[in-house]
């Protein structure tokens, strides 16, 4: 999402998309994770982070991902990417606040990966999944960034392909969808204009939203993130698998324009740069 006021140069991009650049390059090649493993992990993360998470929010984004995880064990096997072990231990580098980052693939999956940042001021939400080239399904993505007072919100199914100029694509996928849409839409108010750049890495059911943080608002908010995941688990498991090589090359350098696109409208770099150093906060251009 383009928000303003924080982007990366030419030569750099966020923490985030250094993970997901390199994971995405790198082939499946660890062990599967049951659904009961991730049950007992979560309850780990839960005990430890507990002090932080009610400390001064009254919410949190964990159990989104946790929910999520779940959801996609019911459908698949998950395998830990790579770099997991890598990112897990990272911390703030004032030592204040925690950072959260669980990476995972499957048959389907080309990454599912997400980050979460908890510090006394705010909370960050950066959820990501990535099926693999030989499905033209659209990118899960959700965005969130709270303080005690403010939300800033991008929930969507981004699509793969162009839905402004090809209307196959646009009823293949989202057609069916424009009532889920149209439901919290009615729900969350407008977040404002959007650059022509980012309206075409948008759907028609896109949540782009500001408001004030509330316990009504945050549950509406963990309604949606549930329902938009479900769908988009839908959209995969019914999906045909393409052999066209021409077509998966489509699909891969429209995931890669996607990246792309992330690495320099990335409106999270700020954020990392102060909490983890402008060092880590860096990679080459992709």
């Amino acid at each position: 999402m383009e928000l303003g006021g924080c982007s990366s140069s030419s030569s750099s991009s966020s923490l985030c998309l250094q993970q997901l650049t390199a994971l995405l390059r790198t082939e499946k090649n660890s062990c599967c994770v049951s659904t009961r493993d991730w049950s007992i992990s979560s309850k780990k993360r839960a005990t430890t982070l507990s002090s932080i998470s009610t400390r001064t929010f009254s919410v949190s984004y964990r159990k989104f991902v946790d929910f999520a995880l779940d959801e996609t064990t019911s459908h698949t096997h998950l395998f830990s990417s790579p770099l997991q072990e890598k990112y897990n231990s990272l911390e703030p580098k004032d030592g204040k606040g925690e950072i959260s980052i669980q990476s995972f693939e499957a048959a389907e999956i080309r990454l599912l990966r997400s980050l979460i940042i908890e510090t006394e001021t705010m909370q960050v939400l950066d959820f990501t999944v990535f099926p693999r080239a030989e499905y033209d399904v659209p990118i899960f993505c959700a965005n969130f960034f709270t303080t005690a007072r403010t939300n800033i919100v991008v929930l969507d199914l981004n699509p793969l392909h162009d839905v402004i100029n090809q209307r196959h694509y646009k009823e293949k996928y989202f057609k069916s969808l424009i009532p889920l849409g149209l439901k919290y839409a009615e729900l969350f108010p407008w977040g404002g204009k959007l650059t022509s750049e980012s309206i075409k890495f948008f759907s028609p059911i896109v949540i782009w939203t500001k408001f004030n943080s509330s316990a009504e608002k945050y549950e509406i908010l963990y309604s949606a993130f549930k329902d938009y995941y479900k769908v988009w688990l839908e959209l995969v498991s019914k999906a045909v698998k393409e052999t066209d090589e021409s077509q998966i090359s489509r699909n891969l350098e429209a995931q890669h324009r996607y990246l792309v696109w992330r690495a320099e409208k990335d409106p999270g770099q700020g954020v990392l740069k102060k909490l983890i150093g402008e060092t880590l906060a860096k990679v080459d251009q992709i």
